[in-house]
This record gives structure tokens, C-alpha cells and sequence, in this order.
């Protein structure tokens, strides 16, 4: 067991660490050659210059000013001057709301981290329950609550303890998400015209012999909402199409790299070997090559295009409808349209920049069993995953491995070895094990057939969250326990089996302290340095970029990440809450890495991360209901370990706490939750009306013309003219429709002179 010289050794490496990484930052930022590397977001906002076009020819690659090596954590308070109003105008309000995220963590933990090293940590340390217990202990558990004896009257303060931390949680919590929530109806009245603010997405239209989906989709919202339709886009499935697009991008920019190169020197044409990766074979000029292969892809996306456009079963059954004003949008997104609810099914279309086309094209029929698919995949996945869970614990515990490995005792018993072994190993190998999980469930979140960025991200997080709960935090603690106590499980009765675990379960705070180091300090040090994107940035840069435009895609900012950032963020939350009452010494590591990571993330924000889209902060619920869960969580588990130490008398009490906690977050719920799911009318009708006064000649019909079209019906050489705009053009006279129901159709329609009421009416019901 871990000893607190063996955690001292521990948090040196991973200060070490931490700090090297900084070091290491503050060194490679200042370097010419690094400056799109550390400063992406302001090169793609067009307010920075490449000083590598400048100066002498060393100085464009070396930073020979030595004075400013002396300023290497001039970063840290620059980070922390940009206040937030301007932070939001800078990086979006996502943004902002997720660096309130680590707020909410120091807001928590510092007050209760105060009480429970002034009360409890004394209560705790002032007994010698452990030392007569037979259990495999160290000084730090000397600390925690399994240091009191069984029946004592001590756990009366950890009671009172527990409400005390309890109430402040959730007091902080609610101060915080009615900030958010107001944060949100701010930005969003305040906020320039989008399109998606005008615009719908409609699902499940049904099918109709005598019209098309389009026909069908422009009869039905001209019935039912007259005053307001103004136009709408159908989907298509065009994921061939887009496939040839991203070819035809690849074959350009080699063309051009190709025709610079032939420009530079005209007097030699550059040549291609056909061979494997150009190595060897036969030798073409490359300009010809590359022209004859972009010329025949033009003509396959232009049949595929035409292909697409003309064949009713490219044509899904949605559509994205806009309307004349966000009040109308408002409306017809949160109202049910027809008397069958699994028919036209409206919900507010992301942002042009959120959709993910690809799974637009997935019939709303298959979406069930996909997701039943992922639900069965997911529970493999989670609960398998604790066989290498168990070998990590192995690691933490290297008394139980010396007795079953004999022969590697005077080794492991070296003293930093040992050290080594338990401080850092442990985590470092947990975090390997975790290295592809983000990737895995990504892709299953994109099978399920979500169409947005944000809701792929959210989905992706909950998983992730749950996956860390059952294999990370419990999945550690009983692996744990089974390898750390494995002698007083065989030696004892089998009703002692449930004391044991109880006295266990605190003392798995060593391993969690290791983790969080690892993770926590050392690697979000590590994610300021950002070793991966420079390596691959001068990779590319060196064998890769051919033109300016390469150079600009090798600059890759990234994004803050939230499928993985908030999940890896809440399970500090959980540790945090739950090892407050029972081994408090943990507060302090947690303290550090919220403190640690607001400052790296919000530098990371404001000068790195692009991010991709601009949901307004949708995801708070989820972060509240999980910080809920944790508290409710770490309630639950004292109320269990109090029973196991024979104080039954405190369960009553303990019992209200879960309650009033539920309690608290319906509360919330009720309260906050719907600035985060509903447009408010008032909101969206005050917008509409300063809009007509200030704008009485908009043309909102031009500007909303192009936001909803597929990106591969816009031609690869910027082309704005495509079949698939034709439907957002001007109406022309009216026609004749094809359906055999006569009544008129409320307002004029490029396909119809008559319509219906719903689809689902009898057709023959009326006639002139």
C-alpha cells in the first residue's frame, strides 16, 4: 500500500512533469516556425501575419529576442484578462459556458475542502482504529473515515458533514445554471440573424402516390401554417456525391501543387511515376494526369448530381422548412402538427454549420433498431472493459503481486521504483487503456443517426461519463478491493465480507489521488503543449503541403473536445463528492486540476480552438444532471459504508438527503430547463418586430436561399447555380396539381392551385 512519502514521490513526478510541459510550451510558442501551431485561431479570424515572411532568415525560424525567454509564463496571466463579454464575442458562448464548468468545481470543493480538513480530518486521525484492524492500510487512510471505530459517535459529524456539503452543492448548482440560463437568453436575443432561427427540420413525412415530397411538404405548410411558410429544401441522400466531391478536392490540390511547380520551371515538365505511392513505374506528366483525372471526376459528380435530383428515391422524407418570421419557426418547432404524432415531426434545425450531413440520408424507420444495435453494442463494450480495469488495479497494488511473484520483490521494493510503480504507473496505463474510447463512441453516436455535431457530441459524453462510472470509478474501487484485501477475504466469515469492502472503499482514494495527477496535472499540462498537432503540423508542412491552402488545412486548431472534456471533467466532480466525506485528503488534488485547467483551457480558447459550431450552451443540462448524479451517488455510498461501521441510527437521516436532492433537481428542471429546449415567443416576437423596423426591405428569403443546401450541390469550383436550388427560387404562376383532392390551396404555390389540410385526410372528402 501506498505510503505518503510514496504520494509525495508521486506528486513530484507529476509536478515535474507538469512543469516541463510548460517549460517546454513557453519555449516552442515563441518560435516563428510555431506560431500557426499555438495561435491557429487568430491566423483564421485573418488578425495575424506568418512572421516567417519577414526579418532575417534565422530570426524567421528562431526567436533570437532572449529577453522574452525570460517571460515564459507571461501566458498564464493573459489568459485570465480577456473578460468573459468579450470572450463570448471572441469564441462563442459554448465556449465560455465550458470554462464555467471548472468555476463550478472551485466554487464546490474550496468551501467544503476548508471544512473538512478544519472538522473532519481531525476526527478522523485521532483514533487507532486501522492499526488493530488487520487490514492493509497506509497513513493516508489514517485520514479517512475508515479510521473510526465501528458504533463510534464521531460519524455524527460526517453526518452533519454531509448536509452541510450537500446544501452548499446544490446552492452553488442553482446560482450557477440560473446565471447559464439567463447567459443563454442573452446571447440568443442578442445574437445576429441565422438561419437556423428561421427554420425547421421535418421528419417522417409521410408517403403520398399522388405527390412528391417536396409538393407534399409545400401543400402541407401552406395549409397549416399560411401566414408564415416562406420556403423549404428537401433532403436528399447524397453521401456518393459527397464522396466524389472530397476526391475531386484531394485531385485539385495536387493539380495545383503540379501546376505551380511546372510554373516555377517551365523549361521541365514535372513527371509521375504510376507505380505504388509514386516510387516506381512507368512515367506520365503529372499536369496531364491530374487534368484528365480532375476533368472525368467533374463529369461523374456532375451525373451523380443530376442523378440525385432526378430520382424520387434520392429525395428523403424531410425536409428543412423556413419561415418568414422566428415566431412562425418557434411555433411550428415546438407543436405537434397533425393528429398522428409519429408523423411530421418538427424539431428546430441545427445551425448550418452544426448539421451532419451524412446521417440526413438515414430513413427515420431504421433509427429504432440502430440505436437498439448501439445499446447492445455499448453494454458489451462497458462491462468487458473490466478485464483490463482489473490489471490496471493489479499495478496499484503490489503487495498482493509480491506474494503471488515472489522473485520480483527485491526489485519492486526498491524504494523509487516503487514509488514509481504506484505513483504514476497505475494511472499513466489507465489512461493508455482509455485512449481510443472517445473514437469508438463516436462512431457509434454516428450510427445511431443523430444529424447534428452538438447532439453526436452530447450522446458521446453521456456514454463516455458512463463508461468512466461503472469501469473507472467503480470498476477501480471493487477490482481494488478484491486484489487489496484479498487475505482478510479468505480468511474471514462470510458475514464480515460487506465491514471489509465498507473499510476498503475510502482507501481507494491512493489510487484515485495517482489518477488524477496523471491526468489531471500532468495531462492537461500536456494539452497546452500540443506535441501531436506540431509534430503533424511540420510533417505535412514538410512532405505534405504543396499550396497555401494545404498549409492552412495543416494548421489544425481542434475543439475543446466536449465528448471527451466534459466527461473526464465530471469525474473529477465525482471523486471530488464522494471522497469529501470519507477520505477528504483528495480534495486538494482535485482543487489543483480545476484551477490548473481553467487557466490552460481558457488560454487554449482564446488563442487555439476553433470550435466547429454554436449550440448557445444546450449542453448545461447534462452537466448539471451529472454533477446531481455524483452527489446523489456519494450519499448513497456513505449511507452504505455508515451501515457497515454499526451506525444504523444515522440511516434515517442519510435517507433524506437522495430525497431532497431528486427533490432539487426537478426543481431545476422545471425552473431552468426549458431556456435550454424551448424558444421562448416573447423572445423570438420582440426579435421579429425590431428586425421590421429596421430592416422593412428584407430580403430574407435571398438570405436564407443557400443555407440549408447540401454542401456537394454547390460545385466544387465555388458555383452558387445547381438543379437542387431551383425549389428556394421565385414562385412561379400557378399549375395544376396532381392530386385528385380539389380544394383550394390557401396561398399561392409553384406546384399546386390546390391542396389539403393534412395528409392524412380522405381525398375524395371534399369536391367543388
Amino acid at each position: 500500500m501506498a505510503t505518503l512519502s510514496d504520494i509525495g514521490v508521486a506528486a513530484a513526478i507529476n509536478i515535474l512533469s507538469a512543469f516541463a510541459f510548460f517549460l517546454a510550451f513557453a519555449i516552442l510558442r515563441i518560435q516563428p516556425v510555431n506560431d500557426r501551431v499555438y495561435f491557429p485561431k487568430w491566423y483564421l479570424k485573418g488578425l495575424r501575419c506568418s512572421p516567417l515572411a519577414n526579418g532575417a532568415f534565422v530570426s524567421k525560424f528562431v526567436n533570437l529576442d532572449f529577453r522574452s525567454y525570460a517571460r515564459f509564463l507571461n501566458w498564464m496571466p493573459a489568459a485570465l484578462q480577456m473578460p468573459e463579454p468579450e470572450l463570448i464575442d471572441h469564441a462563442g458562448l459554448d465556449s465560455a459556458v465550458y470554462l464555467r464548468i471548472y468555476l463550478l468545481g472551485l466554487k464546490i470543493f474550496v468551501p467544503i475542502a476548508f471544512l473538512a480538513f478544519t472538522i473532519m480530518v481531525p476526527v478522523n486521525w485521532t483514533n487507532n482504529t486501522l492499526e488493530h484492524s488487520g487490514l492493509t492500510f497506509s497513513d493516508i487512510d489514517k485520514l479517512s473515515i475508515s479510521n473510526i471505530p465501528n458504533g463510534s459517535l464521531r460519524f455524527w459529524t460526517h453526518l452533519v458533514m454531509a448536509y452541510a456539503f450537500t446544501f452548499w452543492t446544490c446552492y452553488v448548482l442553482k446560482r450557477e445554471y440560473e446565471i447559464v440560463a439567463s447567459m443563454r437568453l442573452h446571447f440568443l436575443a442578442s445574437e445576429q440573424r441565422h438561419p437556423d432561427q428561421f427554420t425547421v427540420l421535418v421528419k417522417n413525412v409521410p408517403p403520398d402516390p399522388d405527390e412528391s415530397v417536396s409538393e407534399l411538404v409545400e401543400h402541407f405548410f401552406l395549409v397549416n401554417h399560411p401566414e408564415h411558410y416562406l420556403s423549404h429544401q428537401v433532403v436528399y441522400n447524397a453521401n456518393k456525391l459527397s464522396e466524389l466531391v472530397n476526391e475531386k478536392k484531394k485531385i485539385q490540390n495536387w493539380l495545383d501543387y503540379y501546376q505551380n511547380k511546372y510554373e516555377r520551371n517551365p523549361s521541365k515538365r514535372p513527371l509521375l511515376k504510376m507505380g505504388f505511392l509514386g516510387l516506381w513505374g512507368e512515367s506520365v506528366d503529372a499536369v496531364d494526369f491530374y487534368t484528365a483525372k480532375n476533368e472525368r471526376l467533374s463529369r461523374d459528380i456532375s451525373l451523380e448530381r443530376e442523378k440525385i435530383t432526378s430520382n424520387p428515391k434520392s429525395i428523403m422524407a424531410a425536409a428543412f422548412v423556413s419561415f418568414k418570421t422566428r415566431w412562425g419557426a418557434a411555433v411550428c418547432a415546438q407543436t405537434q402538427q397533425c393528429r398522428n404524432p409519429t408523423i411530421w415531426l418538427t424539431e428546430w434545425a441545427p445551425e448550418p454549420r452544426d448539421v451532419y450531413w451524412e446521417n440526413l440520408s438515414i430513413p427515420f424507420v431504421f433509427l429504432t433498431i440502430r440505436r437498439l444495435i448501439v445499446a447492445v453494442a455499448f453494454f458489451f463494450l462497458t462491462f468487458f472493459f473490466v478485464i483490463p480495469i482489473a490489471i490496471v488495479q493489479s499495478l496499484a497494488n503490489i503487495e498482493s503481486i509480491e506474494k503471488a511473484l515472489p522473485f520480483l520483490k527485491p526489485i519492486i521494493e526498491v524504494k523509487v521504483i516503487k514509488s514509481f510503480i504506484q505513483g504514476f504507473l497505475p494511472g499513466i496505463a489507465l489512461k493508455i487503456f482509455l485512449l481510443f474510447l472517445p473514437t469508438i463512441l463516436m462512431i457509434m453516436s454516428k450510427f445511431e443517426g443523430f444529424i447534428s455535431l452538438s447532439a453526436l457530441e452530447r450522446r458521446s459524453a453521456s456514454r463516455y461519463y458512463f463508461f468512466q462510472f461503472i469501469n473507472v470509478f467503480l470498476g477501480s474501487i471493487i477490482t481494488g478491493t478484491a486484489f487489496q484485501q484479498l487475505n482478510s477475504f479468505i480468511h474471514q466469515s462470510t458475514n464480515e465480507i460487506p465491514k471489509t469492502i465498507g473499510a476498503s472503499i475510502p482507501m481507494k482514494a491512493t489510487f484515485f489521488i495517482t489518477y488524477i495527477m496523471v491526468d489531471g496535472w500532468a495531462g492537461v499540462a500536456a494539452e497546452i503543449l500540443r506535441l501531436k498537432p506540431l509534430i503533424i503540423y511540420h510533417l505535412k508542412n514538410f512532405f505534405l503541403v504543396k499550396t497555401e491552402k494545404d498549409r492552412e488545412e495543416a494548421m489544425d486548431p481542434g475543439t475543446i473536445g466536449f465528448n471527451t472534456g466534459e466527461p473526464q471533467i465530471q469525474l473529477y466532480f465525482l471523486l471530488g463528492l464522494v471522497y469529501a466525506i470519507v477520505t477528504p485528503i483528495l480534495l486538494p488534488f482535485v482543487i489543483v486540476f480545476f484551477a490548473l485547467a481553467y487557466v490552460v483551457f481558457r488560454h487554449q480558447i482564446i488563442n487555439v480552438y476553433n470550435q466547429e459550431y454554436e449550440s448557445a450552451a444546450a449542453y448545461w443540462p447534462d452537466v448539471h444532471l451529472r454533477i446531481i448524479v455524483a452527489l446523489i451517488v456519494s450519499q448513497l455510498l456513505l449511507m452504505g459504508l455508515l451501515s457497515t461501521k454499526e451506525a444504523a441510527s444515522s440511516t434515517p437521516l442519510l435517507i433524506t438527503l437522495p430525497i431532497l436532492t431528486i427533490w432539487f433537481h426537478r426543481f431545476c428542471k422545471g425552473r431552468y430547463e426549458p431556456a435550454f429546449v424551448r424558444n421562448p415567443l416573447q423572445e423570438a416576437m420582440m426579435k421579429d418586430t425590431l428586425e421590421r423596423a429596421r430592416e422593412p426591405n428584407l430580403n430574407l428569403k435571398g438570405f436564407l436561399q443557400n443555407a440549408y443546401i447540401h454542401p456537394v450541390f454547390k460545385s466544387a469550383d465555388g458555383d452558387k447555380i445547381d438543379v437542387a436550388m431551383e425549389e428556394w427560387e421565385v414562385e412561379p404562376s400557378l399549375i395544376a396539381t396532381k392530386r385528385t383532392s380539389k380544394r383550394s390551396t390557401p396561398l399561392s404555390s409553384k406546384h399546386s392551385v390546390s391542396s389539403f389540410s393534412s395528409p392524412e385526410d380522405n381525398k375524395e372528402r371534399s369536391k367543388p
